[in-house]
């Protein structure tokens, strides 16, 4: 029987008692003298176990007062922390104390954060709140007044921060809002590596690159686009480039084809994520986080405007000339997995928290056009339990618990998810060149995703299987690399496993990587009834629509949502 993954919380959990020491602020030393006066402020310093390791906080009291919180070392995921740290920061200030509501998408790290302040009030004789992985208050429901602008745009991912984008600089004079249920912005692409289907940019040429909008064109017409959106995509591909550098996003690093990061060793989603935030910020777009969209409001035919719900229970409409919904997918709702692509339940997921497809059932109950719902794209790997996506191509060896390959590693989609879900338990095992050759797997083995030994012998003692048998497993793979033969499961190996290490070791798992299914749109990003006419003033962009790509294309159609609700308003006036 198919084991299903689980991820225990437990077991983090388990890993986050540290010590915590107090160390007197400089400006405590003073005469005995002065012993009359109010007590300076102490700092105490406590390290916890985090999503990624150990992450270490320093608390500043005075007086039974919480005045200040530094973030001296972690191990997080940045894209995540640094917009995480200062909204659970501002709460602990606010509150004085460490229990306070968890910042959502990111639980481990908060957890790791209030504890760590928890222990430091501890030691300052402050009383000691209980601290839970997923703590969140109870408040009262409250129905506030409508809110009015001219364009909504529920979700703060790559799609949505560009729709905003572009729909202000197509109008400085349009009052934009976005709302994210998330504590923090930004979906998926923030931990994106390549920003991939991108063509004439200047990486390209600078390598000698030869490309073109009917190439492009000529290589996606069997994706699964109308040939209109096709022509839509092409266009805003071939302007991307030049539009993300406007306000500073430099791609330079193209590895081949239309592949681009931000350098060599530099992926491209977090400098993406973090200037988008910066220019929409600059432009004057209004983002409310922690706020979630719950349903659409009709004025007769046409969609007015949101409903949405926040973090503290808080109601209220936000009426709009124009809607854009950007929510992401489903990923992360395993209901709507078995109801739209039961073959892939039970497996993790790479992708963000918020990917439970809140408006599907909305679009449902409206008659909106679904497309495509059972096409999932899975991960080849995954490392756990940091559910990082990692290199599964030249040089990744899985074996399974008794230190024994059992697939063929090169095998995409369900032909390598379902025999590793079938393992007790599976370790995706590399060498140094692997390193040298692939920036995810240099920057994993940099945070310590990996375990790094010096031997095979090491690496069996990790697994806990016979070293002879992992020895046998490797120079079985060696032989069929070096003679050029496929082995019993179909692979011939690119190149042999260094025969000296140091070599790195994980845990690993494939997931569900995105739902491409979702809303059906037109080439303008309206969104499409199930007979195909358009819903009057409702867009949608990103992967809560139906779409043959990614993030880039996500973007692109972000962009052109964004374009066409505000000249729909201008336009008008």
């Amino acid at each position: 029987m198919k084991k299903i993954l689980c991820f225990s919380l437990a077991c983090l959990l388990a890993a986050s008692m540290a010590a915590c020491s107090k160390d007197e602020d400089s400006s405590s030393s003073q005469s005995s003298s002065n012993s009359s006066q109010s007590p300076s402020p102490t700092s105490y310093t406590a390290t916890k176990s985090g999503y990624g390791g150990d992450l270490t906080v320093r608390t500043i009291i005075e007086n039974g007062v919480i005045k200040d919180l530094e973030l001296v070392e972690d191990n997080e995921s940045q894209v995540v922390i640094k917009r995480a740290f200062p909204v659970l920061k501002e709460r602990i200030l606010q509150e004085n104390t460490a229990d306070v509501d968890t910042v959502s998408g990111a639980t481990f790290s908060s957890y790791a954060i209030k504890s760590a302040v928890a222990d430091a009030m501890a030691q300052a004789g402050m009383e000691q709140p209980e601290i839970g992985i997923n703590d969140k208050k109870e408040y009262e429901a409250v129905t506030l007044e409508d809110v009015t602008t001219d364009i909504i745009i529920v979700g703060g991912g790559p799609s949505g921060l560009a729709a905003a984008i572009t729909a202000k600089e197509t109008d400085p004079q349009l009052k934009v809002m976005v709302v994210e249920k998330l504590d923090i912005l930004s979906g998926n692409g923030k931990f994106d590596l390549n920003f991939y289907d991108l063509f004439n940019s200047e990486a390209q040429k600078a390598q000698g690159v030869e490309d073109s909008k009917e190439q492009f064109i000529a290589d996606m017409q069997d994706a699964g686009n109308t040939p209109e959106r096709l022509q839509v995509w092409a266009d805003g591909e071939e302007k991307m480039d030049a539009w993300l550098r406007s306000f500073g996003v430099t791609l330079d690093y193209n590895y081949g084809g239309r592949n681009h990061m931000a350098t060599k060793d530099d992926y491209a989603g977090p400098m993406i994520q973090q200037k988008m935030e910066e220019r929409a910020n600059a432009l004057g777009v209004e983002i409310r986080t922690g706020t979630a969209g719950t349903d659409l409001i009709f004025d007769g035919e046409k969609v007015a405007g949101v409903t949405v719900t926040n973090n503290r229970n808080q109601s209220y409409r936000i009426l709009a000339q124009k809607t854009i919904i950007a929510t992401g997918g489903f990923s992360n709702n395993q209901q709507l997995l078995a109801q739209y692509a039961p073959d892939y339940v039970g497996y993790g997921t790479s992708n963000q928290l918020g990917t439970t497809g809140d408006f599907v059932p909305v679009f449902e109950k409206y008659g909106f056009a679904l497309e495509n719902m059972d096409k999932i794209r899975m991960i080849p790997l995954t490392l756990l339990p940091s559910r990082d996506v990692t290199n599964s191509g030249s040089g990744t060896v899985l074996v399974n618990q008794d230190g024994q390959r059992f697939v063929n590693e090169r095998s995409s989609e369900l032909a390598l998810a379902e025999p590793i879900r079938e393992q007790e338990a599976v370790w995706m095992i590399v060498d140094s060149q692997k390193v040298t050759d692939h920036a995810n797997v240099r920057k994993q083995v940099k945070e310590q995703r990996f375990q790094e030994v010096a031997t095979l012998d090491e690496a069996a003692q990790v697994i806990g299987c016979d070293p002879e048998t992992l020895k046998a497993t490797f120079a079985d793979y060696n032989e069929n690399a070096t003679n050029k033969t496929e082995d019993e499961f179909g692979l011939v190996p690119e190149r042999a496993v260094l025969e000296e290490g140091p070599y790195y070791i994980s845990r690993a798992a494939s997931a569900v990587h995105m739902t491409k299914g979702g809303v059906g749109c037109n080439e303008m990003a309206q969104v499409l009834y199930e007979n195909g006419g358009v819903v009057d003033s409702l867009y949608a962009c990103g992967e809560v629509t139906w779409q043959s790509g990614g993030y880039s294309q996500s973007v692109v159609f972000g962009r052109v949502a964004g374009e066409n609700a505000a000249k729909a308003i201008t336009e008008k006036a």
